[in-house]
């Protein structure tokens, strides 16, 4: 038992050292890979530039919804709401909805699956 166990270990051991053999990292902690780029570095660095003058998104300021602008107006929205109030009352119910979604019509399916839209 002990042997086995012995063994086992040391073939742990050896699997472990192997394993760590080759260095994957620099001296700066950066990972080594042996990729290739599919992009010429201009092309990179065109890209970090337009990124800096742009908005930081990471930005504690930034305001995505700062240039938003509707295309409806309040009046609208709150007509949709009333018209779909049974739909959206069933929605936020205490089922989320199942019983509503159950009882309602499936669409007609008209592209089964695995069926080409163009046959060939």
């Amino acid at each position: 038992m002990k042997k086995t166990s012995l063994a086992f270990a040391a073939a742990v051991a050896a699997t472990c050292l192997t394993a760590h053999a080759d260095p994957k990292w620099t001296a700066s902690g950066w990972r080594v890979l042996d990729v290739p780029s599919t992009r010429a570095p201009a092309e990179v660095r065109a890209e970090l530039e337009q990124f800096k003058k742009g908005p930081n998104p990471w930005s504690a300021s930034y305001n995505p919804l700062a240039s938003f602008k509707s295309s409806r107006t309040s009046a609208e929205a709150q007509a949709e709401y009333v018209a779909n109030r049974e739909a959206v009352a069933a929605m936020n119910g205490e089922d989320s909805g199942a019983a509503y979604l159950a009882a309602a019509k499936p669409a007609p399916v008209s592209l089964l699956a695995g069926q080409p839209k163009a046959a060939q």
